[in-house]
């Protein structure tokens, strides 16, 4: 092969491999939040089409404070202030909260709850206790692991913990049922402490159905943070 040919075509080869390199990462960015993009938005999608928003014109618009992953893998949560319609009923601004928080930050990986859980219902004793009933996938979407599992939990307490003071402590319920553990590893038996300190909610407080009525079941005494579910013993 002529050595000038030859010179030229190592070149070329040379010259692609340089660009190659810089442009993509540069694809791979630009692939990765298309990705992003359009998983925010077939979340959004589902989330209009199985949690209608719950809002009213006429309530006040306050700054809500939502706690989200921290993003440094620490396990930690970041509170977000988020302006919101809130309104000032307990229950309907315990659902508004609760709502925004499973939709989701805009950095999608900073979540903490599935993005296919949904709030099925809420009620507020009025002892404080309140009871929040998911979807199934709060439970069988949220990774497995006592680290994630209670990042999901102390997401939905601080959050009802700062936004409405009427909430003392909160059970979860799963489709109606109550569960041992989240997703094999929290405790979910019994009670979370959300703000011992709370005001008591008015005896009108549960909104949808007497205290009586609820099909709930006895609760428990408090679950502590980070408790393990107990293996069952061996006969």
């Amino acid at each position: 092969m002529n050595p000038r040919l030859r010179l030229w075509l190592l070149s070329g080869l040379a010259l692609a491999v340089l660009i190659a390199a810089i442009y993509l990462p540069i694809l791979r960015r630009r692939i990765h939040e298309a990705a992003k993009l359009q998983q925010q938005s077939e979340e959004q999608a589902q989330r209009e089409l199985t949690q209608p928003t719950i809002t009213n014109t006429g309530d006040p618009r306050v700054r809500a404070k939502l706690f989200w992953a921290s993003g440094n893998e620490d396990g930690l949560l970041t509170p977000v202030t988020v302006e919101l319609p809130l309104s000032v009923d307990p229950v309907l601004r315990s659902k508004q909260v609760l709502n925004t928080l499973l939709a989701g930050p805009v950095d999608t990986d900073l979540r903490t709850l599935p993005p296919d859980a949904v709030l099925l219902s809420f009620y507020l004793l009025p002892n404080g206790t309140a009871i929040a009933d998911f979807s199934e996938a709060l439970a069988t979407s949220t990774p497995s692991g006592i680290e994630s599992e209670q990042m999901a939990v102390d997401s939905i307490t601080k959050t009802l913990e700062a936004n409405v003071p009427q909430v003392r402590r909160l059970k979860i319920l799963i489709h109606g049922q109550e569960v041992e553990t989240l997703a094999g590893h929290l405790d979910l038996s019994g009670t979370f402490v959300v703000n011992a300190a709370g005001t008591p909610p008015p005896q009108a407080a549960t909104t949808g159905a007497s205290a009586s009525a609820l099909p709930i079941p006895p609760l428990t005494p408090a679950a502590a943070p980070g408790k393990l579910a107990q293996p069952a013993s061996k006969p």
